[in-house]
């Protein structure tokens, strides 16, 4: 027997999910919305972890590499192309108003 569901329907009888017209789930298992920054405005779309696979990245704001198949963030400018896309742990996401501009690197950590 299956889990019974207790989901509140809208007007069309459907069951809500609570998100907005641009918190659309997309291709990459997360959802794409749009937050200002810095007085710019930043394309961010959420990956989940399944999604993620094949490729590793280097966060901005931590400068640690994200291994593939863990869950981030890929925020990019409005009005700009897809070289300007930048992969970020979720958490450094949150906290880039709180980080200083400069990255601190030890001695041994390779430069990219």
């Amino acid at each position: 027997m299956s889990p019974r569901r207790n989901r509140p329907k809208d007007a069309r009888g459907a069951a809500s999910s609570g998100r907005t017209e641009d918190d659309t789930p997309g291709r990459y298992g997360g959802w794409q919305s749009t937050e200002n920054w810095q007085g710019e405005d930043f394309s961010v779309r959420h990956v989940a972890g399944a999604a993620a696979g094949g490729k590793t990245y280097r966060c901005p704001g931590c400068d640690q590499l994200i291994p593939s198949g863990v869950p981030h963030v890929v925020a990019w400018p409005q009005h700009a192309g897809v070289d300007d896309r930048r992969h970020w742990h979720k958490a450094c996401w949150n906290a880039k108003d709180r980080r200083t501009t400069r990255v601190q690197r030890s001695r041994n950590a390779p430069r990219f």
